[in-house]
């Protein structure tokens, strides 16, 4: 019982973490080439879960690994660390941290919708109300209130980006559920940050070049802390409560943790980075995180009957 209210004590901190990710971000992405400071961020993670690791004793796991396991941490390397780290940070130079924030809300609305057409997990009405909630709820606080504002003509790149963004938690999430049948979180996490760090160094190189790296060494010190912050908390921290939960609880209970992050993304931003609490912003927050509570307060009834 003890180690059920720890696993869910440890997604509601994975949710604070992650919803201050985005103020931490925005303030890196304004200051720091963004691919660069993200193989940053992911070198320092890994380093502090390579201690982890061998403080548990399961260091030893790496060298167990088989070569479909690390085909498969690759695969959720490649989709959950490079591929969203390029998208959450190039989307924060443009979109305030807050209203980005709020696009988390999609996330389990994608994931419960591949995990019931992949795993056949169930699905019933109060899942589907939730759903439209969380999704109206997101694109209204996305659009500032107003929905021509995200038409090809009128959207910015930033808010094209967030969606990359979806898609590739989504992708993380689905293929975590897969990987973790036979990798405990904490290697996961530690694997993925590690061949996540080695992808982001490669893309920096290619599209940045050498002259972002020698950029990083100018950024203020409180760029230095965010990006700490978003390396030890958000990512050390945060990545390994997070597929905890997906293995303690299934990919559908955990992801309905996220409801929360849109709820301290807002806080953080107005407190962090003093963004202002517009109508559209509370609206919409307020109706994505009520479409998600309805979304998992449905799939617990479904799991009550079975």
């Amino acid at each position: 019982m003890i180690s059920r209210y720890s696993t869910h004590l440890k997604l509601v901190g994975m949710a604070a973490l992650w919803g201050a990710s985005w103020a931490w971000g925005r303030v890196v992405a304004q200051s720091m080439p963004p691919i660069a400071a993200a193989c940053v961020r992911f070198i320092l993670a890994s380093v502090a879960l390579i201690i982890w690791l061998r403080q548990t004793g399961r260091i030893r796991n790496l060298r167990a690994l088989n070569a479909r396991q690390w085909w498969g941490l690759a695969c959720a390397s490649a989709v959950g660390v490079l591929g969203y780290a390029i998208f959450f940070m190039l989307a924060l130079k443009t979109v305030p941290g807050g209203r980005a924030a709020i696009v988390v809300a999609l996330n389990p609305v994608f994931t419960m919708l591949f995990a019931a057409m992949l795993f056949r997990e169930p699905v019933n009405w109060k899942m589907g109300v939730g759903l439209v909630m969380a999704v109206v709820g997101a694109i209204y606080a996305l659009s500032g209130g107003s929905l021509a504002t995200l038409m090809p003509s009128q959207a910015g790149t930033g808010e094209f980006l967030l969606l990359g963004c979806v898609v590739c938690w989504v992708g993380y999430t689905l293929l975590g559920r897969v990987v973790l049948t036979s990798v405990d979180s904490l290697t996961t996490t530690a694997v993925t940050s590690i061949l996540g760090a080695i992808f982001l160094a490669a893309a920096s190189l290619m599209t940045e070049g050498p002259a972002a790296w020698s950029a990083m060494a100018q950024a203020p010190l409180r760029s230095w802390y965010s990006l700490m912050a978003l390396a030890f908390g958000a990512t050390a921290l945060a990545y390994a409560w997070y597929l905890h939960g997906v293995q303690a609880l299934g990919a559908g209970p955990a992801a309905a943790y996220i409801s929360l992050v849109p709820l301290f993304g807002v806080l953080a931003s107005s407190l962090w980075l003093g963004e202002p609490l517009t109508f559209s912003l509370l609206t919409g927050g307020v109706l994505a995180i009520s479409g998600m509570a309805i979304m998992h307060l449905g799939r617990m009834s479904t799991a009550a009957r079975n």
